[in-house]
């Protein structure tokens, strides 16, 4: 990659902490395979500070960002204007620049769903789906297949009420459940960081009994690639999906976003999948 000038266009991604994301890797290996004269960087912002770090990217001109945890509900309200998915969420993982407004999208959901259709060509429409978790992530999965069509979208959260807000995304389709509902899911989703390098290295966000043959289990964690539930998963014959595709793909919506041209996806996924070799965490 040349060096920055005059005429860079900058991007960046938000969050505390973040110095660990992937996300400069992913988009700067794409910038410079599509020759384009952009860099992107982290930038931590504590919680306090979101605000200000908002209206310094009007400032600054800065081109795009990625959020990651714990500003995308913060950021939905210091936008001009939201997508409908992203108002549909109350929250924003991909901040675009119109203008002089600044547009809050949520590109997660889009990026799950090509996680399993095009890199595994799993089509979740007429599934039965068990969610672990109702943060971020969690919502936009369940919105995304109920949109995609899963006949029955089931999230397990420890708090009822962060529960039910993510279920409701799903409509009459949604509903919270007990864990023991994942025996009976078709897809198995982990939205939690349960199973993430580090503190929650080797928890399970289910109990590996409830795992059987005919399952899709999906960790949205990726870091290490082959999580606790992964294993077990395996070990139940089901078929497992890292998060590592989701992480990619939600970044090459991102991408198409900001600069209106078409990712290069190979070389996005080759630069994330080297840099995981040392873990960090599960985070965009």
């Amino acid at each position: 990659m040349n060096p920055p000038t005059g005429s860079t266009r900058l991007a960046g991604v938000i969050g505390d902490p973040v110095r660990h994301s992937l996300s400069p890797v992913i988009h700067n290996a794409a910038f410079a395979a599509l020759g384009l004269d952009w860099v992107f960087v982290a930038f931590p912002v504590p919680e306090r500070q979101v605000g200000a770090a908002v209206a310094g990217c009007r400032a600054l001109g800065i081109e795009g960002l990625s959020v990651t945890m714990p500003h995308k509900t913060a950021v939905a309200w210091l936008v001009d204007r939201l997508s409908p998915t992203a108002e549909r969420l109350g929250a924003v993982n991909t901040v675009v620049r119109r203008g002089r407004d600044l547009v809050g999208e949520s590109t997660d959901g889009a990026g799950f769903l090509d996680a399993l259709l095009l890199d595994r060509g799993i089509d979740p429409s007429g599934m039965r789906a068990a969610v672990l978790g109702a943060g971020g992530a969690a919502r936009a999965v369940v919105l995304a297949l109920a949109e995609a069509g899963a006949s029955d979208v089931a999230v397990i959260n420890r708090t009822a009420e962060a529960g039910e807000r993510a279920a409701a995304l799903a409509g009459t389709r949604g509903r919270t459940g007990r864990p023991e509902v994942v025996t009976s899911a078709d897809l198995v989703v982990n939205a939690t960081p349960l199973g993430m390098a580090g503190a929650h290295a080797e928890a399970l966000p289910v109990a590996p009994d409830l795992l059987h043959k005919g399952q899709v289990v999906v960790d949205l964690v990726y870091s290490p690639t082959v999580t606790p539930l992964l294993r077990s998963a395996e070990a139940a014959g089901a078929t497992t999906v890292g998060g590592l595709g989701m992480l990619v793909h939600q970044a090459a919506h991102a991408l198409r976003l900001w600069t209106g041209c078409e990712p290069p996806f190979e070389a996005m996924s080759t630069a994330a999948a080297g840099a995981i070799i040392t873990p960090s965490s599960y985070r965009a």
